[in-house]
């Protein structure tokens, strides 16, 4: 059914003895290390064992257990966040490299929607994915195997949103395919919020099946081909839907009978006992059933999924977790009881205009030792890259945020010399144009070039915090103010 890869979530059983230290985790090339955040890192085989009790079976949260053909397992870090572990079955991915640059790829994402990844693994043969952990289980556990209460009406319903709005986040940032999803890929984080697994952004080898489910759930042109489309992706929206109707994992070919034969109540899950509006099944049932189209051309587009989903929010001031029955989980972090720094108070305030006093305070002094360039690169090009930048200086010194953004721009694209305090500004800019998702790739491209300036993880927290991460945006802020203090005490910098 799809499920070997789902973060079923139990009661944490690993100890302090078990943890690792996350300092000495190697930054990715393409991304960034981000201390535990919501960075991209490149992991040892070591650090991930020591992370899972040395992959104990008593860590496994796939639903099929040992027997599933890729594992996943809890695990935290020293820093106390919990983590899940991928692991693919050996040679999966015989090439390192590739399933390096996949991995890279899906971890360029962030989404409030989405289990976002946070770093991979590759030593010797073994292949090892790590994502954000959901401790509130899976949308196939509170529908199929619910204990004391089945999801209401309008949380289903804000499943269906939110699952339409991670698969159109991700369509818009070029990754419209997503492998086998089904029920088991829907997680629930620490409020109850329904968020995507980034598991199903890669498949699970090389040249493996992307559906691992029952033939009778998967899209009808797989069969025929075995290529996954953005239209299959719809046709698998589609049996979402259906189980969040049903509250039973009915096969699409009988659900679309009955939904033809007028049968729409006796589809409706009887555990709502009624407690649903009519009107808002039956246009949900409307977009299951273009969903489940044979003709791929026929499905709707992801952003027509999120349009039809949208106006049938009806509770959109009421929590997650109460919706869903379960205690909301606190991990607040202990508030410092050091001074704060101009710049950490700046960013803990969220106020963008003390930052940018900070950033033209700063110039460029952070950006010494980051490039060595040879007589022979100081050419023409040289000049003119550099005009653009003491050009983006002015725009950015007298808060022309746009104009800014184009001078820095046409600096970073040249690429002959790389300046982190570039990205910081830019970012900054983004966010003064309100474009965090634009913020938070400058602000880690910012990290990538000089891993351990603080910075680039303060600029990380405020773009998080603008794109509604906070829990990963106080993480990053705490990160950010540890290697200040490291600095301050004698640390060095590039």
């Amino acid at each position: 059914m799809g499920c070997c890869e789902s973060l079923f979530s139990r009661k944490p059983r690993l100890d302090k003895d078990h943890s690792y230290n996350s300092h000495q985790r190697h930054s990715s090339s393409a991304n960034v290390a981000g201390g535990g955040s919501s960075g991209f890192t490149e992991f040892t085989l070591a650090e991930l064992k020591a992370a899972t009790n040395n992959f104990s079976s008593d860590n496994i949260v796939s639903e099929s257990g040992e027997k599933a053909p890729n594992i996943v397992y809890e695990g935290r870090l020293q820093n106390r966040r919990w983590i899940a572990v991928k692991k693919f079955t050996k040679m999966a991915w015989p090439d390192p490299k590739q399933f390096a640059e996949e991995a890279k790829e899906v971890g360029k994402l962030r989404h409030k929607r989405l289990a976002n990844l946070i770093g991979y693994c590759c030593d010797g043969h073994e292949r090892l994915l790590v994502a954000e952990f959901m401790p509130n289980e899976t949308l196939a556990k509170h529908l199929f195997h619910w204990e004391n209460q089945t999801p209401e009406w309008a949380m289903r319903l804000r499943v269906a949103l939110y699952m339409a709005e991670a698969l159109d986040y991700c369509s818009n940032e070029g990754r419209p395919l997503y492998h086998d999803l089904n029920a088991y890929r829907v997680l629930f984080d620490e409020n109850g919020d329904p968020r995507l697994s980034c598991f199903g952004l890669m498949k699970n080898s090389r040249d493996g099946k992307s559906y691992s489910t029952n033939l009778a759930y998967t899209p009808p042109e797989y069969l025929r081909n075995g290529r996954v489309t953005p239209e299959s992706v719809a046709f698998s929206f589609g049996t979402v839907l259906l189980d969040l109707l049903s509250g039973k994992h009915i096969p699409p070919s009988h659900a679309l009978d009955m939904i033809r034969g007028k049968n729409i109540l006796l589809l409706t899950d009887s555990h709502l006992e009624g407690n649903f509006s009519t009107e808002e099944a039956t246009v949900v049932f409307g977009l299951a059933s273009q969903c489940l189209q044979y003709e791929p051309r026929e499905r709707p587009k992801t952003k027509d999924l999120v349009s039809t989903l949208s106006p049938l929010q009806n509770k959109p001031d009421v929590p997650s977790h109460m919706m869903l029955g379960i205690s909301k989980q606190e991990e607040t972090p202990p508030t410092p009881q050091r001074p704060l720094s101009p710049m950490d108070d700046a960013c803990s305030r969220m106020d963008l205009t003390a930052i940018h006093q900070i950033l033209v305070m700063t110039h460029y002094k952070d950006d010494v030792g980051t490039n060595e360039l040879s007589f022979q690169e100081w050419t023409q090009q040289m000049r003119d890259m550099l005009d653009a930048r003491k050009r983006g200086d002015l725009a950015f010194r007298d808060k022309d945020f746009k104009t800014a953004i184009d001078c820095y721009s046409q600096f970073i694209d040249v690429g002959t010399m790389i300046s982190p305090t570039v990205h910081a500004r830019r970012s900054l800019c983004y966010l003064m144009c309100d474009q965090p998702d634009a913020a938070l790739r400058d602000a880690m491209q910012a990290q990538c070039v000089y891993p351990d300036w603080s910075t680039a993880f303060y600029m990380q927290a405020v773009a998080l915090a603008k794109l509604d991460m906070h829990k990963d945006a106080a993480d990053m802020l705490n990160e950010a103010t540890l290697l200040e203090e490291k600095k301050q005490r004698g640390g060095k910098g590039p």
